[in-house]
């Protein structure tokens, strides 16, 4: 197994916080396109400064109408090592625009092949912070989800809190979990945070589910992995489009279910940097002509899994 060199955690953190803050001046500006494109642009521009041969696996897509970073975009110096990245420079794009909690810039990074090139699709996902199999699964009643996960952490199930976004197609689920009297936490945007919510008891949250973005699956599972949390994915390909795009990137079984190794593997490095603050991390500070930003950060070989608070000079 190929280990990251420590340095592309200083590396990668910088791009994400420089990213950020590109897209916090933009912060409820009601221009969700601009506050994105600013953010695409700085990380670009940050990931072409890195030695090193990257390909863009997973990049901004034709969900959000913005400018892309897209898959199969090269970047770096073309000096160093292969590795396969994931972007969602602007996580909650709705977020940054109206000035609400939780806006994101998240960049994922792996040895080359390490990553799963995921469509620009949706995604049915589960995550919980257990690492043993069939506790939570997929393919199992809402019900019995909750049964297992209360049992083997030891709670009632009315103390578990679920975690999933707040749209319609997930009305039969949230009645199903108001009737199981759970505790909720609905999200209207930022999967890739309410993911990795279950990560840490400090976020009270037991268990994430529901359909999001593809590509933001992926970007949560690589920071899922390094916390050895549960993880499962399945895309939807409700179109021949997609389909046929699924077909491209060599996904030749449309209703697989795959689980975290099959979406990660090997060493890899996440980085989540706050735009606004949020249940994550906090959002960006300015102060005359230095800015304050907060990461999550993990590194899967080297254990780190930690925020970092940074103050660095706005250039």
């Amino acid at each position: 197994m190929t280990q990251l060199d420590k340095k592309f955690e200083d590396l990668f953190l910088n791009v994400s916080s420089r990213a950020a803050l590109s897209s916090y001046y933009y912060i409820g500006k009601k221009n969700k396109i601009s506050a994105d494109k600013a953010a695409v642009d700085t990380m670009r521009s940050e990931l072409n400064k890195i030695n090193m041969r990257g390909k863009i696996v997973i990049g901004e897509g034709e969900l959000d109408e913005a400018p892309m970073l897209y898959i199969g975009e090269k970047l770096g110096t073309d000096i160093g090592p292969e590795l396969d990245i994931a972007v969602d420079p602007l996580e909650g794009t709705n977020f940054a625009a109206n000035n609400l909690p939780g806006a994101l810039s998240v960049i994922a990074v792996a040895e080359k092949s390490n990553l799963f090139n995921a469509p620009e699709t949706y995604m049915n996902k589960i995550s919980a912070n257990i690492s043993e199999k069939n506790i939570i699964d997929l393919d199992f009643p809402v019900k019995k989800n909750l049964d297992n996960l209360a049992q083997y952490k030891n709670k009632k199930i009315e103390e578990l809190t679920v975690c999933i976004l707040d749209r319609p197609r997930h009305r039969k689920i949230i009645n199903e979990l108001i009737k199981s009297k759970v505790k909720l936490k609905l999200i209207t945007d930022g999967d890739v945070s309410g993911a990795l919510l279950v990560t840490k008891n400090e976020y009270n949250v037991d268990l994430f589910l529901g359909i999001g973005g593809g590509p933001e699956g992926v970007l949560a599972a690589t920071a899922l992995d390094a916390y050895n949390c549960f993880f499962q994915g399945r895309f939807i390909f409700d179109n021949e489009k997609d389909k046929l795009r699924a077909k491209e990137m060599g996904i030749d079984d449309l209703r697989k279910k795959y689980d975290l190794s099959e979406i990660i593997s090997g060493d890899s490095i996440f980085c989540a940097t706050g735009i606004t603050s949020g249940d994550l991390v906090s959002g960006i500070q300015i102060k005359n002509d230095e800015f304050i930003s907060e990461t999550l950060i993990t590194h899967k070989l080297t254990g780190l899994k930690k925020k970092i608070r940074l103050k660095q000079k706005i250039k």
